[in-house]
Order: structure tokens, then C-alpha cells, then sequence
């Protein structure tokens, strides 16, 4: 099988950059149209037995742990261990790198504005809307509205119609822990046992509506209260794939300690860790109320590029590119005037 080439855009120096997804081959051998359709295998690939098989081949096998391995591990994924609260002794299993900790109030710094809204992951990103005016629109691309928050949530359906996204994707080699992108109080939490499908673009592409088939968490944030980021409500959807068995819930106010439990009435600060991906690719969908974000210029105009090979734009048939952001970077702000749509 011939395997398009991936680019996408580095958001700290506007260079173009290619992927090559991690386990690109067998990702799309397994995932390809002739071998998807059969009932059978379609269920196996998405069940959390094959998942977690493929999680501890990569992540737990014994064979994995040898130094070199470890060493050539983390030259391949080009991690800073300068960033990492672990020794780099400390780290000696695939899994361990996966699930580092960083000095994020170091070196993944946040605006004071208030206004903003940040990246809630060091992940690529792409913008979209549900509003067929928008020229952002992507109705029924990558997940069905109403599967994604779920049929049996009328009120947050409602609430969320012609909303515009984010979607977050981290690869493999990617900070794993998803931060708080608002500040606000949460009105709802709750949990969809969906199945574990990759998220490598590839698959996204080839499968109907994939991320709103997927295990996720849902947490729905007020913002429009003291104290919050002022832009309505916002759904924080934690989307699991290949690999990934569970997300930790640990919200942490100050650094990593003291995690606590996230439900309803409780108060989110901005830019704090809420969440931890286990080993695999992952991605996190944010849900804003329709005309109270305007999205960063940069990732807008990174999105209709058209010299990049985007495997995005090859299978929807338009410019789609992601942009590579940090965790807690800013990729919008709250919607006074102007904005795109």
C-alpha cells in the first residue's frame, strides 16, 4: 500500500514538518476499505482486548525495557528531557516516557489575558465549525454532533448547535497530560464506553464520524461566572484510540499535587493538569457555543494552506492542514467584535 505523506505546520517557527504516523503500516493495513467492512473484524479492531494487547506489545513488552532500546525510544521521539520532572534514569520503560510529567510552568508558559483560551495539549491542531455559513464548516467530518456528547443529553445538544471545535490530536511521542483550556465552573461529567479506534489520520479520514465512536469523558464548563474566561459554555471531550485503556482524571491546581476528583460544581482554573491519556494516540475535541471564540489568525491561515500535502485535505477534498501547538499556548480568545466565520 502507498502511504500519502503527512505535513503539517510548526506553530513556534512556521516551518513545514512531515509525519510519519507511528505504526503507519499496520494502522492502515488493518483499517484499509476492503478489510474494515466484515462485522467481525471491525469489532475486534475496536474492542479494548486488541487495544490493550497493542498497548502492552508497545508499551510493556519485557524485551522494550533494555537501555538501548529506551535510548533509541526517546531519540525518536525527540524528547526534551530537560523538561522532564523525572531523572532520565528514572524514565526506563516505554510507558514511563508516555506518562512523563513537565515543568510546565516553566516552559510551557500561558498568557495573563484572561480572555484566552488555551490548547489543552502539546498536540496538532485543526479548526472547524458546525455552522453551514462558517467558512469553517465541517458538519459530519470527523464525529457526529449528536453521537459525540451523546443522544441523551438534550440540554447540552441545544446548547451546542452550530458550535464551532478544536480538535487536538497527540501522537505517540507527545506530554500526554490534557490541561485545563478555560477557566469556569463544571455543570456536567460523565462517561461514554465507546470503542478504540486509531486516530491516526488515515483512518479518520477513511471511517465515518470516528472520535464520536470512541470511549471519551465529557466535561461541560461554565465560563460565563466569576472568575471564568467569559466564553459561554465549553465541552471538553477526552477521546481515547488504539492503545489507550483509560484517561486518568487528576486535576491539580498546583503543579501535579494533590489530585482531585472532577464532577459537578466544581471550580476549574485555567491551564492546569485535568487529565492523563494512557500509552497510545489520543485526541481531545473542545465544543464552543456558537460567535463567543475567535480563533487565532495563525491556525486559520494554516488551515487553507495549499502547499502542503495534508492527508486531511487529500480525503476531504479540501485545504486542511493542522498546526502544532503547545499545551497552554493561546489559540483564542473571547468574541467582542469581528472575528472569522
Amino acid at each position: 500500500m502507498t502511504l500519502t505523506q503527512h505535513q503539517y505546520v510548526d506553530r513556534d517557527t512556521g516551518a513545514v514538518r512531515s509525519e510519519r504516523p507511528f505504526g503507519d503500516w499496520i494502522v492502515n493495513y488493518l483499517y484499509c476499505t476492503r478489510r474494515e467492512q466484515p462485522p467481525l473484524v471491525y469489532q475486534l479492531l475496536g474492542s479494548q482486548w486488541f487495544s490493550s494487547l497493542l498497548g502492552w506489545v508497545n508499551y510493556d513488552f519485557p524485551l522494550g525495557a533494555n537501555a538501548s532500546g529506551i535510548h533509541r525510544f526517546l531519540r525518536n521521539c525527540a524528547v526534551n528531557l530537560e523538561e522532564c520532572l523525572e531523572r532520565p534514569e528514572e524514565l526506563d520503560s516505554a510507558r514511563k516516557v508516555f506518562e512523563r510529567r513537565i515543568r510546565y510552568w516553566r516552559c510551557r508558559r500561558m498568557t495573563e489575558d484572561r480572555s484566552a483560551v488555551l490548547s489543552p495539549s502539546d498536540a496538532r491542531l485543526l479548526l472547524g465549525s458546525l455552522k453551514e455559513t462558517s467558512l469553517l464548516f465541517l458538519k459530519g467530518k470527523f464525529f457526529e454532533f449528536e453521537e459525540l456528547l451523546g443522544a441523551d443529553k438534550p440540554r447540552w445538544l441545544q446548547a451546542f448547535r452550530g458550535a464551532d471545535y478544536v480538535i487536538c490530536r497527540l501522537t505517540p511521542d507527545k506530554y500526554h497530560y490534557n490541561h485545563t483550556p478555560v477557566a469556569g465552573i463544571v455543570r456536567d461529567f460523565y462517561q461514554y464506553d465507546g470503542q478504540y479506534h486509531s486516530c491516526n489520520p488515515g483512518p479518520v479520514v477513511t471511517l465515518a464520524a470516528p472520535y464520536s465512536k470512541n470511549k471519551r469523558v465529557v466535561t461541560i464548563i461554565d465560563t460565563d461566572v466569576s472568575g471564568g474566561t467569559g466564553v459561554g459554555l465549553v465541552a471538553m471531550v477526552e477521546i481515547v484510540a488504539l492503545m489507550i485503556g483509560d484517561i486518568a482524571q487528576c486535576y491539580s491546581r498546583t503543579q501535579y499535587d494533590d489530585p482531585c476528583r472532577i464532577e459537578p460544581g466544581i471550580f476549574l482554573e485555567r491551564g492546569c493538569p485535568k487529565s492523563l491519556f494512557r500509552p497510545g494516540s489520543s485526541t481531545t475535541v473542545l465544543l464552543f457555543q456558537e460567535n463567543r471564540v475567535r480563533f487565532s489568525g495563525d491556525l486559520i491561515r494554516n488551515l487553507y494552506r495549499t502547499d502542503i500535502d495534508s492527508r486531511y485535505s487529500e480525503g476531504l477534498g479540501r485545504p486542511l492542514v493542522e498546526t502544532d501547538v503547545q499545551v497552554r499556548s493561546t489559540i483564542g480568545r473571547q468574541k467582542t467584535q469581528g472575528g472569522v466565520r
